[in-house]
């Protein structure tokens, strides 16, 4: 019970590029405003609950294995590692079909000028760059709704809101590439499959190995990636859609929120 909850969380988060492809086909303008404090809510939930709580049981359990010293120099490096890990999927993504570059509903008028050719690499390569980006993300909710279901619901929260941005990237071009809304519904559907993806390879390859030891290892990395991706893509898009602070009004209410869901479990 416990592994189809982890899996039926990690698949609410990857599936909700699903999202904004149909707000890219049923909308006539991008709700910025909304979009702004949401992005920059997940960006709260996740700096905050990676700070307080997964960095803090990560190093307990590295502690407990290894020793203070080495233990907290572990934590750290695993910390650090997971960053590094999301830095090098970015940097070895093309700069134009990067993700991080946002799309609005808007766009749509914008895109009919360009040519099919052109629209369709662009909605592809976006569709490879956030099923990417997504497979580390399946692994860190997983194995977080394995092990503290309290703070996988917000993790999995956030990282679905920060997806439906990006389902619009994908469908903007691909939809007038080929004037089809259900082929473009269908590759952003299926980038977002990456993150269950992530899941279960997590469950086949690092379920049989986790002790105190990895699991301390894991937890210290899916820090690392959350902070990283608050601060290189959420943040940033969120200010990049509305103004200045209404990102940061944003980010304050997401740690208050899962500031008091945690309490709530003391």
């Amino acid at each position: 019970m416990d592994i189809l909850f982890a899996f039926g969380l990690t698949l609410f988060a990857g599936l909700s590029t699903g999202i904004g492809s149909a707000l890219a086909f049923f909308t006539k303008k991008t709700n910025t405003r909304f979009l702004a404090i949401s992005l920059g809510f997940s960006a709260g939930v996740m700096i905050y609950v990676s700070m307080v709580d997964i960095f803090v049981k990560a190093q307990d359990s590295l502690v407990a294995e290894l020793g203070l010293k080495a233990g907290s120099w572990a934590t750290v490096a695993s910390f650090f590692g997971g960053m590094l890990l999301v830095a090098l999927i970015d940097k070895a993504i093309p700069s134009g079909e990067n993700p991080h570059d946002m799309y609005k509903v808007e766009d749509i008028e914008e895109a009919k000028a360009q040519s099919e050719e052109k629209l369709m690499r662009a909605g592809m390569f976006t569709a490879l760059a956030v099923g990417i980006h997504n497979f580390p993300e399946g692994i860190a909710t997983f194995i977080s709704a394995l092990h503290e279901p309290s703070i996988a619901i917000p993790i999995a929260i956030a990282i679905a809101i920060h997806n439906i941005p990006e389902g619009i990237a994908i469908s903007v071009p691909i939809y007038y590439a080929t004037g089809d809304r259900k082929k473009a519904f269908i590759y952003s559907f299926l980038s977002g499959l990456a993150e269950p993806i992530g899941a279960l390879v997590g469950y086949l390859i690092l379920m049989p190995f986790i002790n105190e030891l990895t699991f301390g290892i894991v937890f210290g990395a899916i820090a690392g990636i959350m902070i990283y991706i608050s601060l290189d893509e959420l943040l940033p898009s969120a200010q990049e859609y509305g103004e200045h602070h209404l990102s940061i009004y944003g980010a304050i209410a997401g740690m208050a929120v899962m500031a008091a869901s945690l309490l709530f479990f003391i």
